[in-house]
């Protein structure tokens, strides 16, 4: 029942509720007892002083003036007055305000049983033996009693108070966690029947449920854009490699029908489709993170001269232009190889896009909270219609269409910085096209 109970908000707080009534039954047990115990201190301390000025009575007129002094007291009696009994020698009374329901022995009796008119009562008494007789201070424990009955009164009354506070609190508990989970539970049934464009409710209070909401919304996001890169892959696989299928097909038939050059053809476009296959299955392991364990500090700066020492003789072979802007100790978290493979990819295609003459920069800066990596050219560009596909896979612009390529390299790129928590983005201005990576710190 106890681990049933543990499994759900609402058991939860009924034992937390009920350690608490636990708590307060134990603590109103030792308060009643101490109060209990405090009162009875200070009837025995009544009657012991109230004996000690009627034996001072005894010593100086004896039993008679004793008898007198009880007397006066009964005379001005109130409700909290104390009670008297003197007895002689044989029993017989003396002065008297009760009449006790047994013969008294000499010491205190905490529960000394007496009649005072048609009623009985308890009370805590001290018999003092007299010369001559015996005397009886008694205080009745009717207010004791009381008291008594008042603390009980009162502690129940706070544990059932306890018990209800937490039983609703329970309830209140449970029914509003049951009503944001159900939120929850609304959006993941909606998402299994298909409409990933759901999302959990936030009402930005920054609570539990409110942060879950947003972990959970981010996770629907990363979901729904693998979701849609996964279409958009086959859509471009249908799409753009249908043509290098279509040529190998002829190639195939040329070479059925006894071209011999056929076959060497037919084999260029085999390696074609070999190379977009692995250029695809590369890309998809940079999104899926599949690389994420091989993250490590790395000299960024020292990265970026190594690949511009080892592009530039290609560079100047090309009629090409390179330099670089690159300040010292820069350092990010990463893959080098995948950072090395995105940034080799950028020059590649300033080789194979821009014209002899063309002068390339690349450059890093460090912002606030990212180190950007960007390499511009001087050359053409693209248009702006282009600019705005060139990270889809397969995508290339309307110049670059007569040159090699598969359109797959600045998808890589925006992969391989995507991959590690940053993005690439084009950057123009009116002298210079480029692209960014920008990498967090």
């Amino acid at each position: 029942m106890l681990a049933r109970l543990w499994r759900s908000t609402f058991g939860i707080v009924v034992l937390v509720a009920l350690a608490f009534s636990a708590a307060t039954l134990a603590i109103g047990a030792v308060a009643y007892e101490v109060t209990h115990e405090a009162l009875e201190e200070q009837l025995d301390h009544r009657v012991a002083v109230e004996t000690r000025a009627l034996v001072a009575e005894a010593r100086e007129g004896g039993l008679t003036a004793v008898s007198e002094a009880i007397r006066l007291r009964e005379d001005a009696r109130n409700e909290a007055s104390l009670d008297y009994l003197l007895i002689d020698r044989a029993g017989r009374t003396i002065a008297a305000t009760i009449i006790p329901l047994a013969a008294p022995t000499p010491g205190y009796q905490e529960h000394f049983g007496f009649r005072r008119g048609d009623a009985t009562g308890v009370g805590q008494a001290l018999v003092t033996p007299l010369r001559g007789g015996m005397l009886a201070v008694v205080a009745d424990r009717r207010d004791l009693a009381a008291i008594d009955r008042a603390l009980a009164s009162l502690f129940a009354t706070a544990l059932a108070a306890m018990l209800a506070l937490g039983i609703g609190a329970a309830v209140l508990v449970g029914w509003l966690t049951r009503l944001r989970l159900s939120r929850i539970d609304a959006t993941a049934q909606a998402i299994i029947a298909g409409d990933l464009t759901q999302r959990v409710p936030r009402d930005g209070s920054d609570s539990e449920f409110d942060r879950l909401a947003a972990t959970l919304n981010r996770m629907l996001d990363r979901m729904a854009a693998l979701m849609d890169n996964l279409r958009q892959v086959s859509t471009d696989v249908a799409h753009d490699l249908r043509t290098p299928l279509t040529r190998l097909c002829n190639q195939l038939d040329r070479a059925a029908a006894g071209d011999t050059d056929a076959i060497e053809a037919a084999r260029r476009q085999a390696d074609d489709l070999l190379e977009i296959f692995a250029a695809l299955l590369r890309i998809a392991e940079v999104e899926g993170l599949a690389e994420r364990r091989a993250l490590g500090s790395i000299d960024l700066s020292a990265l970026l001269e190594d690949m511009a020492e080892t592009y530039r003789p290609d560079f100047e072979a090309g009629g090409h232009l390179l330099s670089t802007d690159i300040p010292a100790c820069l350092r990010v978290e990463g893959d080098r190889r995948l950072l090395a493979q995105a940034l080799s990819n950028l020059l590649e295609n300033v080789l194979r896009h821009t014209p002899p003459g063309t002068t390339a920069t690349l450059a890093a800066t460090a912002t606030q909270d990212a180190i950007e990596v960007t390499l511009e050219d001087d050359g053409p560009g693209v248009a702006p219609a282009d600019a705005k596909r060139l990270f889809q896979r397969f995508a290339r612009a309307e110049a670059s269409r007569t040159t090699d390529g598969h359109g797959l390299g600045l998808a890589l790129v925006r992969a391989v910085a995507i991959g590690h928590g940053g993005d690439a983005l084009l950057s123009r201005s009116e002298r210079a096209f480029g692209v960014t990576i920008r990498l967090p710190k």
